[in-house]
């Protein structure tokens, strides 16, 4: 009995636990979450009448139109692939820009990005004007950036490249200040207090500690890259997209069929191998 009565009595704890630990239901907010989609809603249709300031969205012309896109997509879904070998050449100097960008910008975003965060350089003058100089790059649209440097520097790869270095600067250097802005110094204070210099400082105890976010950041720009050199040949800047522009212009669907699932095809493997080393390096 004394048994029975010790394990009865371990059975209402465990129980009585239990109970404690079980949470009220969620109150529901249904009244609420149809509110907040109706409003949203409201919202977009009201963007949609330009009797009010919206956009002219024209779906009556969409509907009308629907068979111009139908046969569009039809002559998409058959890729020429006899056209391939034409654009290992230009896909190779797509892959030649971007990954040249890519080392130029890593290197030019060590230095830019220590002067544009606050522990890194105390000094205010010096930090916002960076600052101002990085956000004045990235205001620019990178097809602008390709617009104007294929108009100084010529049709080809060159105008392309200096388009992504800019590029690189600009996404490298805000998240990573950002990043260091936000993350705790106590590193950096040991070595004020031990007599380092900033740029002592910055050498062994910054760049240890943010070197894994740079690389995965140069990683990231590296992987845009690849997209983006192939919208820049549109506008003169070498690469695939040139070919791409090319064969649109004489509606040749089935090869910019090719085209597409080509640069599908190389960022998706570039992006597989970038997540390795991540995995590696960070």
């Amino acid at each position: 009995m004394t048994t029975d009565t010790a394990r009865s009595e371990v059975a209402a704890v465990k129980n009585a636990a239990s109970a404690e630990l079980v949470l009220p239901p969620k109150p529901r907010k249904l009244g609420r979450t149809l509110l907040i989609i109706a409003a949203i809603a409201a919202f977009t249709i009201a963007t949609c009448l330009p009797a009010i300031g919206g956009i002219d969205l024209d779906l009556g012309a969409i509907a009308k139109n629907w068979r111009n896109g139908a046969a569009k997509l039809a002559q998409l879904m058959q890729p020429n692939f006899e056209f391939l070998p034409r654009t290992w050449a230009p896909m190779l100097e797509t892959l030649q820009m971007a990954l040249v960008g890519a080392v130029i910008s890593a290197l030019l975003s060590v230095p830019i990005t220590l002067w544009a965060a606050s522990p890194t350089n105390p000094n205010t003058l010096t930090r916002q004007t960076v600052r101002t100089l990085i956000n004045v790059i990235r205001s620019v649209p990178d097809l602008v950036y390709a617009t104007v440097l294929v108009a100084m520097l010529g049709v080809g790869a060159l105008p392309g490249v200096v388009t992504l270095v800019l590029f690189n600067i600009g996404i490298v250097v805000k998240l990573v200040s950002e990043a260091i802005d936000a993350a705790d110094h106590r590193y950096m204070e040991a070595g004020r207090a031990a007599g380092g210099t900033q740029f002592q400082i910055n050498r062994a105890t910054a760049l240890p500690q943010v070197m894994p976010l740079f690389a995965n950041q140069w990683l990231y720009t590296l992987e845009l890259n690849v997209r983006i050199s192939a919208i820049l040949g549109i506008v003169g800047a070498g690469g695939i997209g040139r070919l791409l522009d090319e064969r649109r212009g004489f509606y040749a669907y089935s090869d910019v069929s090719v085209i597409i699932l080509e640069i599908l095809l190389v960022v998706i493997v570039i992006e597989l191998i970038s997540n390795q080393l991540r995995r590696r390096l960070v």
